[in-house]
């Protein structure tokens, strides 16, 4: 049985349907150097799982180095809505933030984090990883600098 999520960007220009194999959301980060700096928690999908329902004309496509990744994003709000990773292009990394109902830091309190400034495509095929990061609520549920 799949479970399908609705999906979104910031401003809603942008809307699409992910379909789950089933209730269970696995996420991962990765740093390399876009994923660094996006911070994204990403589930992965088979590409055929992902579906823009609303918004494909605002859909912008970024791609570096040697072009087999294509991220994906909002050309109206910048969110990053899933990307085709290098490592395995049947697939999409969908942003967990995007996903109705999702909470990425409360849903996710670890995530492992893949080392892609070691791809594995240009490390004989070894999948390394770099760390795992964790979220610890702060007890008193106050950002920890308030008045800053």
């Amino acid at each position: 049985m799949t479970m399908a999520r609705n999906a979104r960007c910031h401003c809603g220009a942008v809307r699409f349907t992910v379909e789950f194999p089933d209730e269970t959301l696995r996420g991962s980060r990765c740093n390399c150097s876009i994923c660094a700096m996006k911070g994204a928690v990403m589930v992965y999908v088979p590409r055929e799982a992902v579906t823009v329902t609303q918004g494909e004309h605002s859909l912008a496509c970024y791609s570096f180095n040697t072009g087999a990744a294509k991220h994906r994003f909002c050309k109206t709000c910048g969110i990053h809505c899933f990307h085709q990773p290098r490592s395995d292009p049947d697939l999409f990394a969908v942003n967990a933030a995007t996903l109705e109902g999702v909470r990425p830091y409360e849903d996710f309190p670890e995530v492992s984090v893949n080392n892609g400034q070691q791809h594995q495509l240009d490390n004989e095929g070894m999948r390394l990883l770099a760390g795992t990061l964790r979220f610890t609520p702060s007890p008193d549920g106050k950002w920890p600098h308030e008045g800053w």
